[in-house]
């Protein structure tokens, strides 16, 4: 559905674009922005490349292990119906771990995995309740240092690039609380409901 979305608003935006006569302007910006999307692109990647090796660093240096116990009891807590040492809680606190660091492309290999283990937890096609609350959390965007931020906005030369942690912290606060909250109330709406 969204590629038939994207496809039509590419289609209207050039057959806009032809009627009014408009169509040099628009080959012009087509051209220029892949030339900037490239040269972005490769500023991401290294940036990108640095924080997986810092990653790996901290993983040797034991500080994953540390930021993991750290976060167990916590994630014990959210998701309920895994077992405590099922290799789930393992892919859930990798993911964590690595979308608090802003690395959403280190965390969603790991975030899958999770999902397939609790999907064999359930037994069934149909999202459980811990299938559900890790989307919720994941979708509330679990991170505390934004480095694709952070490198967008140096590679932009901004003044203090660094400067949207504090923004990102409450904001990470914030929509982590609230999408807790909504998955629960959902979930003890929904058990009301059935036992009515």
């Amino acid at each position: 559905m969204v590629n038939i979305i994207w496809v039509s608003m590419a289609a209207i935006g050039i057959i806009y674009a032809m009627l009014n006569g408009t169509m040099d302007q628009v080959n012009e910006a087509i051209f220029s922005s892949a030339s900037e999307a490239v040269t972005l692109s490769i500023g991401l990647i290294s940036v990108l490349v640095f924080w997986l090796g810092i990653m790996k660093v901290a993983e040797k240096a034991g500080i994953l292990s540390v930021l993991a116990k750290l976060f167990r009891p916590l994630i014990v807590r959210l998701f309920p119906d895994i077992p405590k040492d099922h290799p789930a809680i393992g892919y859930i606190l990798s993911n964590v771990t690595a979308n608090i660091f802003g690395l959403g492309n280190a965390a969603t290999p790991m975030g899958i995995k999770a999902m397939e283990q609790m999907k064999q937890l359930s037994g069934n096609d149909a999202a459980s309740r811990s299938m559900i609350t890790f989307l919720a959390l994941n979708t509330s965007s679990l991170t505390v240092i934004p480095t694709t931020v952070i490198a967008i906005r140096m590679q932009y030369n901004s003044a203090s690039p660094t400067e949207i942690v504090g923004a990102t912290i409450l904001a990470t606060f914030i929509s982590s609380l609230g999408a807790i909250i909504i998955d629960r109330i959902f979930y003890h709406k929904s058990k009301w409901e059935a036992a009515s």
